[in-house]
């Protein structure tokens, strides 16, 4: 996600999804072993962690440098990655104006380079593939919500899964060669030839919602303080019971 991380906005009832892993408060070293560039302004970097134990699509982890000074700094960023028993997560940063984190990352590491991670963290966002699933990202917020599409298209999956991202142009869109019939992507600033321009409106997710399967709709949102309480708006005037609503905002 991005330099900044704010905890989740709690709209659903906490607890329902148990995460247990004893691993998760013990700092490990992980190695960078491939960087992709995703965006101009965003790249996806694979680590080795060799005693991760596993997450959960949603779940996000804490990240820590350490200087030779001693100097340390550290961020919480989402796991891009579907959980695969491979010991590797991906995260996928945005590179951010004097940010000293994703500033390392984007022009300083290399395959081969260790930093410090612990986690995963959090069970509140989280989505283990056991009830219809609607995203909702804009720009990186999309992160955690491909490690659930990528966690569906892995199991395969037969419960109900859309997606629903907001970028500034196809230039900016993560993931862009990955999406399928599952995603509907929404343009601000810049589009296709014939795609209409414009902020996320009710229009956008009205198909969405009228597909409503059996037991409705699990809603996650992702994306900036503004993004995130937008769509969450629209989500409940639409009708979206507040209680299936999960919220992570950055920034």
């Amino acid at each position: 996600m991005t330099e900044t991380f704010t905890p989740p906005t709690r709209f659903a009832v906490p607890g329902r999804i148990a995460v247990s892993n004893r691993a998760a408060s013990v700092w490990q070293t992980a190695t960078i072993t491939e960087i992709r560039r995703e965006t101009p302004y965003a790249a996806t970097f694979r680590l080795a962690v060799p005693a991760w134990e596993g997450h959960l699509p949603g779940q996000h982890l804490m990240l820590r440098l350490r200087a030779a000074d001693g100097y340390l700094a550290q961020r919480h960023y989402s796991i891009a990655s579907a959980p695969d028993g491979s010991g590797h997560v991906e995260l996928t940063l945005d590179h951010v104006d004097g940010g000293e984190v994703s500033g390392w990352f984007h022009t300083v590491a290399e395959p081969g380079d260790q930093v410090e991670v612990r986690g995963p963290l959090s069970g509140f966002f989280a989505w283990p593939g056991d009830r219809p699933a609607l995203l909702i990202g804009a720009g990186s917020g999309v992160v955690p919500l491909m490690s659930m599409v990528r966690h569906h298209r892995a199991r395969r999956l037969a419960v109900p899964l859309r997606l629903l991202v907001s970028a500034r142009g196809p230039e900016e869109l993560i993931y862009a060669g990955e999406y399928g019939a599952e995603t509907t992507p929404v343009f601000t600033r810049t589009a296709p030839r014939g795609t209409p321009v414009g902020r996320l409106t009710a229009a956008h997710l009205a198909p969405l919602l009228a597909e409503r399967p059996d037991g409705g709709w699990e809603a996650y949102v992702c994306g900036s303080n503004g993004f995130a309480e937008h769509a969450s708006r629209l989500l409940v005037a639409a009708g979206q019971p507040v209680d299936r609503i999960r919220i992570e905002r950055f920034g």
